[in-house]
């Protein structure tokens, strides 16, 4: 069984100040980005930093990808599409799971297309399961 990348999605009060912190202190790859959040690829494992501003910005408000309201802080695995797949099906057929956003694709045709689910844990957790055709396009910009 091969390892694949862990995904954190975490809130910061700065975007330039967290890329630099990451890019030029610790030697993560920027990937994505918009406005409000970016992607690292620290070791090979996908960091997401979401801006938040004023006192609640550590709380789990949500951020914009894609068009869509996503829950920070949220953490998640990336699978290979067949992986993903079956768990979105397992997910779907039962009746006791928190749905935040039901099976979907995200940044279809564009680089770093993928697959996404987000649900809650009895604990209120928010976790994101992304499923990639090409484990390169985890990264791509």
């Amino acid at each position: 069984m091969s390892i694949t990348p862990f995904h954190l999605a975490f809130p910061v009060r700065d975007l330039e100040e967290t890329r630099a912190f990451y890019r030029d202190v610790l030697g993560a790859k920027i990937g994505r980005s918009s406005d409000t959040w970016v992607d690292f690829d620290l070791f090979g494992h996908q960091l997401s930093a979401h801006r938040r501003n004023g006192p609640d910005a550590a709380s789990g408000v949500s951020g914009q990808v894609d068009g869509h309201n996503v829950p920070i802080p949220h953490f998640g695995v990336v699978l290979a599409m067949g992986d993903w797949q079956g768990l979105a099906d397992r997910l779907s057929a039962r009746k006791d799971v928190d749905w935040i956003e039901k099976p979907m694709v995200r940044f279809k045709g564009e680089p770093g297309e993928q697959a996404t689910l987000f649900i809650r844990d009895p604990s209120g957790n928010a976790l994101e399961f992304k499923g990639f055709s090409d484990m390169a396009a985890v990264f791509a910009s």
